[in-house]
Formats: structure tokens, C-alpha cells, sequence
């Protein structure tokens, strides 16, 4: 009897040590379930805050560069300043001696307010197989007139029509630009269509080619850089595309 009461003693105790034990198993199992669940959303955290800094990053290098070529111009180019100024946009223009000699005031405003200053020649001058000589002629007066200004070299040039020898650039210490989207804006007068051309175009990196000589780049420009800076694009000046 002894023997049988101290077999369902043990038993209690057994069952109780067992309860115990699921118990403290139950408990742990979901502890470590709700841990998992939390480091499965932290982790989906750090992925999503990664991911938005790389499109941060995308956003970053998405540069895209405007030109403005046979300036300065004495109302459209100050109009254009105008609106780069509100919009915080820097850009290059590429202008001529001899309207640099006419309009000295506005050549020293797009300095002062940061844009990048380019020689376009003195006198819109296409290079040709006769006339090199008096090419880089025009090439150092223009030079000479633009630093008479500003008080600074010039060392970006814009060949009229893109004809460039490019023994030029070790012989005048001068680097060409081109472009890579030239939406014809100085034979329409139709803005939108301009602005159109240069969006539809546009990838990173480009290198757009307008003249600060019509009402239609004025206007197509300030559109360009309103859309474009909604689909991400950063402007900058020439030097960021070439040299970055």
C-alpha cells in the first residue's frame, strides 16, 4: 500500500516536472517566433532605407549639363539669368568676343553668379582648312576679352558647328565641348516642340545645346529644367560631366 501510494506521489511530482517543462518550452518558442518576427522587420527596414539611399545615390549622378552657344544676348540672356537664378540652376554659356565686347556687363553678371563662361570664338568663326591661323586668333582675343571682365582664364571652348583640331588643345591649354542633344532651337518658334525634343531625349549625363539669342530658348530652357528636375535631374555645369 506503501509502495502504491509513493508510485502516485512520484507520478504528481513527474507530471508537474513535465507541465513545467512544456511550459517553459511553450514560453521560449514564443519569445524566439515574436524575436524572428522582429529582426524579419527590422531587416526589411534596413533593406528599405538601403534601397532608398542607392536611389538617393541614382538621383545624385543623374547630371545633365544646359549650354547656352553666341551670346550674350542684351534681353534674352538676362531673362534666362533670371530664371536660373530662381530656380538655383547653374549653366555654361559660350559666348562671342564681340558680344562680350558689346554687353561686358552682362558677361561679368553670368560670372558673378556662377555659371561657367566658354569661348565661342570672336566672331562665330567655323574652322576650315584655311583659315587655322586666324581660328586661334580669334580663339586668344576672345580669351583676352572674356579675362578683361571677369579677371579669369578661359580654358572651355565651343567650336562654331563642332569643327575643332584637336592639336588646338595642347597649343592653347583649352578643352573643347560638345553636345549631346541639340533640339535646333534657333530655327523654331514653336517652345514647347523644342522643350519636348531636349525631354524625350534626355539621360544622364547629356549635354544640352541652346542659343540665349531667341525668346523660344528662353522659354523652352526654364520648361526643360522644370521637368527634367521632376523626373530627378540634377543641373550642373560642364566641368561635372566632363570631369566627374
Amino acid at each position: 500500500m506503501k509502495n502504491k501510494k509513493d508510485w502516485q506521489k512520484n507520478g504528481i511530482w513527474c507530471f508537474l516536472f513535465l507541465y513545467t517543462l512544456l511550459s517553459i518550452v511553450f514560453l521560449v518558442k514564443r519569445e524566439f517566433s515574436a524575436w524572428e518576427d522582429g529582426s524579419a522587420a527590422m531587416m526589411g527596414n534596413n533593406i528599405a532605407v538601403q534601397t532608398a539611399q542607392e536611389n538617393d545615390n541614382y538621383r545624385e549622378i543623374k547630371k545633365i549639363a544646359l549650354t547656352f552657344d553666341d551670346g550674350p544676348h542684351p534681353i534674352y540672356t538676362e531673362q534666362i539669368l533670371d530664371g536660373l537664378k530662381e530656380r538655383g540652376v547653374k549653366a555654361t554659356f559660350f559666348i562671342t568676343g564681340s558680344h562680350a565686347e558689346k554687353y561686358p556687363e552682362i558677361v561679368k553678371r553670368i560670372y558673378e553668379e556662377g555659371h561657367i563662361i566658354g569661348n565661342h570664338t570672336y566672331s562665330h568663326m567655323q574652322l576650315k582648312a584655311g583659315n587655322r591661323s586666324v581660328f586661334v586668333e580669334e580663339l586668344q582675343e576672345t580669351n583676352h576679352v572674356i579675362e578683361e571682365i571677369t579677371g579669369q582664364e578661359t580654358i572651355y571652348v565651343r567650336p562654331p558647328y563642332g569643327e575643332w583640331d584637336k592639336t588646338l588643345e595642347k597649343e592653347l591649354n583649352m578643352f573643347p565641348v560638345f553636345w549631346t542633344i541639340d533640339p535646333l532651337d534657333w530655327c523654331s518658334k514653336d517652345a514647347s516642340c523644342v522643350a519636348k525634343i531636349v525631354i524625350d531625349k534626355a539621360d544622364a549625363n547629356d549635354i544640352i545645346l541652346m542659343h540665349d539669342e531667341y525668346e523660344t530658348t528662353k522659354i523652352a530652357a526654364l520648361e526643360i529644367i522644370d521637368r527634367l528636375r521632376e523626373e530627378g535631374y540634377d543641373f550642373v555645369t560642364v566641368d561635372e560631366i566632363l570631369f566627374n
